[in-house]
């Protein structure tokens, strides 16, 4: 084959991938993301008709059936460079999506499928909170694995909504039908000292325990804006000036990090009741599920100080940390 002929060769061939990635993004925006067509036009840049063509192609063609079959090279490549960047065992990057709240559910079916795979029976499973943690439990096959145990990792909140510290560790423990042990007692106490009175209690003190010694750790972040379940709360909200004044830019476990990662030295972090980020060190398996262009910060920090193994987040939030 002449020059000629070789270069036309490798456009046909860029075609075609570009084509097939067109067609794995609609096909996700459609049935995974439940975007209209409108939606999916609007975003990607194409015409509805176009977008109704290809859904008509994946559905006759067997592309799509329950799961859709298609590379995401996107996304692929993302998960990749992220792995190498932040020296993580995994990653997985979903499409973004326009909403924030459905952005949160897919991220943490993906991070509940990564889960799924990782649960063995005998396991110690930590879970932290939230809706994205919430999300997850969709995607965790239920089955008994009566030698397991689950616990919550940090204290809880005086309000729930279907996301607090206890509901999420309930809601996976009955998954797998495993007991679940509670820190039953404030993310926050008054003070440093009802802090360590409480630890020495013999409940409390062996749900630390078993929070130390966990299998697998499932967890998200949070921002330090109105977004964050956490920053809603008064203790929280009266204290963001301070925070931001001593360089926080989120929490991870209710405890708040500086952009390296590092615990900022803040009355807050000397009241929390959870496990200190560096306790997960040892995690066999660690998952972080958190994205959107706000989470970048706290995301970047807990990366950079090597808090967890494994990453779940979308694209757009991907990008952002790779470009950092």
């Amino acid at each position: 084959m002449n020059g000629g002929g070789r270069e036309r060769g490798r456009q046909m061939a860029g075609q075609e991938i570009e084509a097939a990635q067109i067609r794995a993004r609609v096909a996700w925006l459609y049935f995974i993301g439940g975007l209209t067509q409108q939606d999916i036009a609007d975003q990607l840049g194409l015409t509805r008709l176009r977008i109704n063509k290809i859904l008509g192609q994946v559905r006759s063609d067997g592309s799509v059936f329950i799961d859709i079959r298609l590379p995401m090279a996107e996304c692929v490549e993302a998960e990749q460079r992220l792995k190498a960047r932040y020296g993580l065992e995994a990653a997985t990057v979903v499409p973004s999506l326009p909403d924030e709240a459905e952005q949160q559910r897919v991220i943490g079916e993906a991070a509940g499928a990564e889960l799924d795979g990782l649960l063995e029976n005998g396991m110690g499973l930590g879970v932290g909170w939230g809706k994205t943690l919430a999300a997850g439990l969709k995607r965790v096959t239920v089955r008994p694995m009566p030698q397991s145990w689950v616990t919550s990792v940090m204290g809880g909140l005086t309000r729930g909504s279907g996301a607090s510290t206890f509901e999420v560790a309930t809601g996976y423990a009955r998954s797998i039908s495993a007991e679940c042990y509670y820190l039953a007692a404030p993310l926050y106490f008054p003070t440093p000292e009802s802090r360590t009175m409480l630890l020495s209690h013999h409940g409390i003190r062996e749900t630390m325990r078993r929070a130390r010694t966990v299998d697998v750790a499932l967890l998200s972040c949070g921002d330090m804006t109105n977004r964050s379940l956490l920053v809603q709360t008064q203790t929280v909200s009266e204290n963001l000036p301070s925070l931001a004044a001593a360089g926080a830019v989120g929490d991870l476990l209710g405890v708040f990090l500086d952009g390296q990662g590092r615990p900022v030295h803040h009355p807050l972090n000397e009241r929390v009741l959870s496990l200190a980020p560096h306790e997960l060190s040892p995690v066999r398996h660690s998952i972080l599920a958190s994205g959107g262009l706000y989470k970048v910060p706290i995301v970047r920090a807990i990366l950079r100080a090597g808090y967890v193994k494994r990453l779940v987040t979308d694209e757009r939030c991907a990008g952002a940390l790779l470009e950092s």
